[in-house]
C-alpha cells in the first residue's frame, strides 16, 4: 500500500515507540528525535515517488494523441512507464523491498546521528522498524473506517471535503491512533 504524506508523522511516531518498547534499543536523545529522523526519510522517499509520477504524467500527457489513436490503456501505460523510470528516480516499486530499504535507511540514520544504541544484530532493529511501518499501514484502513463511522454517527451532517470534516477527521484519526497505542 502506498504511504501518504498525511500518515508519515503517525508512522514515524510508531517507529519511535516500537523501538523504545522493544527493550533492545536505548534512545540517547528521546523519542521525538528518533521520530523526526524517521519522518525525514519517509518524506524524502514519498517525494521521490511523487517526482517520478509527475514525470510519467508529463510523458503520458505529451503523447496523449498517440495513446488515443492506438486505443492504449492509459493506466497500464502509466505503470509501464513508471516501472521503466523508477530506477532513474531511485524508487523501488515492490512495497516489501521498498519498506525494507526505508527501514535500513532509518536505522543507518539513527545510528549515524547517535540517536540510538543497541547490542543486538542490526537486522533485528531493522525488522522492528519494518514491522512498525507495515503494521501501521495494515491498520490504517481499519482506523480510517472507524473514523468515518464516528463522523457519520454525528447528529449534524458533516460532508467530506469541507473544512469541518477535515478538522474533525484529523482529530478523530489522532484519537483513534492514541487509543490503539500507536502515538
Amino acid at each position: 500500500m502506498k504511504v501518504s504524506l498525511k500518515t508519515v508523522p503517525h508512522i514515524s511516531n510508531k517507529i519511535a515507540i516500537d523501538l523504545n518498547k522493544s527493550g533492545f534499543v536505548t534512545m540517547t536523545k528521546g523519542l521525538e528525535n528518533v521520530a523526526h529522523e524517521a519522518e525525514k526519510i519517509l518524506i524524502a522517499n514519498i517525494k521521490q515517488e511523487l517526482a517520478l509520477e509527475e514525470k510519467v504524467h508529463d510523458i503520458v500527457d505529451d503523447n496523449e494523441d498517440q495513446i488515443e489513436f492506438y486505443l492504449a490503456d492509459e493506466r497500464q501505460l502509466f505503470y509501464m512507464i513508471k516501472k521503466k523510470l523508477a530506477p532513474e528516480f531511485g524508487v523501488i516499486l515492490n512495497y516489501e523491498e521498498r519498506y525494507s530499504d526505508i527501514a535500513h535507511k532509518i536505522l543507518d540514520e539513527l545510528y549515524e546521528e547517535d540517536l540510538i544504541h543497541f547490542d543486538v544484530a542490526e537486522n533485528r532493529i531493522k525488522n522492528i522498524i519494518y514491522n512498525s511501518m507495515t503494521s501501521f499501514i495494515a491498520d490504517n484502513d481499519e482506523i480510517e473506517k472507524a473514523v468515518r463511522e464516528k463522523i457519520s454517527s454525528y447528529k449534524r451532517n458533516i460532508f467530506p471535503g469541507t473544512d469541518d470534516y477535515d478538522i474533525l477527521y484529523e482529530k478523530l484519526f489522532h484519537e483513534e491512533i492514541q487509543r490503539r497505542g500507536m502515538a
